[in-house]
């Protein structure tokens, strides 16, 4: 009877122990994150990176900042969101839908004209002129109602004076990764974009690009937050540490961020 005993109590600690492996495996598993459009290429490789280094899993779901702030009002489940600006994260603060104290600008954004590799175009040394050339029938932008990149094209235009002469040709994309494949499929013959899709593997070879100069526009300084539904807080703050590391910063930069 005492070794029945003793086995049964032998099982019982391997499956408590057991059990507790799995629930932190699960707890720590995953982080999701929502991210702006323009991060579609520079945060997956980041997070793939994190994933390398802590075992934890990035999920990233894209989008305008301003569709993705209100996906989170709406309740949708994601841990930390990353913004093309700095506005929409305060106000998911102001909601209580944010943590203030988390608040980090992680990048400034730069804005450029993209033209496919075989365009005629000049941009190296027309720039915002080749937007009156004849041969330009669409330009693509994304839309500055929910995207802060189109609300800094549409600063660009405004201050190089070509507004009210471009404004009926303007096609708007849901954010500025659809305003770029809207030229890459030749829907536009020229689109503003962010530099870090101009740079980015696929995009790099594919077209050239003029960067608009920063003073014709309102900084894109770029803000990531915690969540307030998160549900792995600590695992987000962990996450949003690694971005703040020099090998993010460093990864960003290559992607033209400041």
């Amino acid at each position: 009877m005492a070794v029945l005993l003793r086995a049964l109590l032998g099982v019982c600690l391997v499956l408590t122990a057991t059990g507790g492996l799995t629930q932190d495996k699960k707890s720590g598993a995953e982080v999701t994150v929502a991210g702006a459009a323009d991060l579609s290429a520079a945060l997956k490789e980041i997070g793939e990176l994190y994933e390398q280094k802590t075992g934890v899993k990035v999920k990233l779901s894209f989008g305008a900042s301003g569709a993705l702030t209100q996906q989170i009002q709406n309740g949708a489940p994601f841990d930390l969101f990353f913004s093309a600006d700095m506005d929409y994260p305060r106000q998911l603060i102001a909601a209580g839908e944010a943590d203030g104290a988390s608040l980090y600008q992680y990048a400034v954004g730069k804005l450029v004209l993209w033209v496919p590799a075989n365009s005629p175009l000049d941009l190296e040394h027309q720039g915002m002129n080749v937007l009156l050339d004849s041969s330009v029938k669409k330009i693509a932008i994304a839309n500055p109602q929910h995207a802060p990149y189109g609300r800094a094209s549409v600063a660009a235009l405004k201050h190089a004076g070509v507004y009210d002469r471009v404004a009926d040709r303007l096609v708007l994309g849901e954010n500025v990764a659809q305003a770029a494949q809207f030229v890459e499929s030749g829907n536009a013959q020229v689109g503003f974009v962010a530099m870090a899709h101009a740079v980015a593997p696929g995009m790099h070879d594919a077209g050239k690009y003029w960067e608009v100069p920063a003073e014709d526009y309102p900084p894109l300084a770029q803000g990531a937050i915690v969540l307030s539904r998160s549900k792995h807080k600590k695992e987000a703050a962990e996450f949003l540490e690694y971005v703040k590391s020099k090998e993010a910063a460093d990864l960003l930069k290559r992607y033209g961020f400041k």
